[in-house]
């Protein structure tokens, strides 16, 4: 349990730092380039991933190429979103995605639909209506717009990134040396953008990055430890950290930057839960409920 109360509190931290990153000056996108330095180096110096058995990963170079692409993109669109929506829509978008990669099991991976999976992605579909909306949205059209596509592209980029990641794994190829690949293209891609646009680096976007490095890294190694320890209970960890990472970034978003949350956008968060708990816990709340 230890590891994925880690896990929830390094993924909010992340939001944290994106959230403060404008007020010290921190350039997000430096930030996202050496983060990926730290994580290449941490997933070296931590999974130890077997580097001699490197022509298993060329049959999955497509599956890498977009992991290269979207990791950094959407991590800027995370740092964006934040600063823009809020944590809290923003952690709420991201935990949502969970949706593509359910419908993905019934649409690519042939899995059988469950009532329970149903009623979890109809909900999950309300709560991501309640999280766009904005009360009085008339008079900041613009504003409004733009923050709803911010969350959008965060929802549907994690989304994506879950499908492609489970894809990696059905070729057997092992996480270590598919976490380092994937981190590395990002690296490539992040830097080449900086330089040829002639970023001038700052040590706030250095000092940044180590930190958001270090908690991304310590965010996807305890999740994987908390997956691995409690391996009988999958659904437990799942659950609990989306869960978690709404409810503490709702907490935090509220309390520590005095977010203004709508009656919708609340609603939403709570449907939001429930969505996550149908997805996974449907059997014991159906016989709760009598159904």
């Amino acid at each position: 349990m230890i590891y994925l109360i880690v896990s929830i509190l390094c993924s909010v931290s992340v939001s944290v730092l994106l959230k403060i990153a404008r007020s010290k000056k921190i350039d997000i996108e430096q930030a996202v380039a050496v983060n990926y330095l730290v994580a290449v180096s941490l997933t070296m110096a931590v999974l130890e991933p077997d580097l001699s058995a490197w022509q298993s990963y060329l049959p999955t170079w497509w599956l890498f190429a977009a992991l290269g692409v979207l990791l950094p993109s959407v991590f800027v669109i995370m740092g964006r979103a934040v600063q823009q929506a809020g944590i809290v829509k923003s952690d709420a978008a991201q935990r949502l995605s969970l949706f593509l990669p359910v419908a993905a099991s019934f649409l690519i991976f042939n899995e059988t639909p469950s009532v329970g999976r149903l009623v979890g992605l109809a909900l999950a579909f309300v709560a991501l209506f309640c999280l766009l909306c904005k009360e009085g949205g008339g008079k900041k059209s613009g504003g409004t717009v733009s923050q709803a596509g911010l969350l959008l592209g965060l929802w549907a980029g994690y989304g994506i990134i879950d499908i492609l990641f489970k894809q990696v794994a059905k070729s057997g190829t092992a996480f270590g040396g598919n976490l380092l690949v994937a981190f590395i293209l990002a690296g490539m891609l992040m830097f080449g953008y900086l330089f040829a646009k002639g970023a001038k680096w700052s040590a706030a976007g250095v000092l940044g990055g180590l930190v958001l490095g270090g908690l991304n890294f310590a965010n996807i190694w305890s999740y994987v430890r908390a997956h691995q320890l409690m391996s009988e209970n999958p659904t437990v960890v799942f659950a609990g950290m989306n869960i978690g990472v709404i409810v503490l970034g709702t907490l935090v978003g509220a309390l520590a930057f005095r977010e203004k949350i709508s009656t919708v956008n609340m609603a939403g968060i709570v449907v939001a839960v429930c969505s996550i708990a149908c997805l996974f816990y449907w059997p014991q709340l159906a016989g709760l409920l009598g159904l």
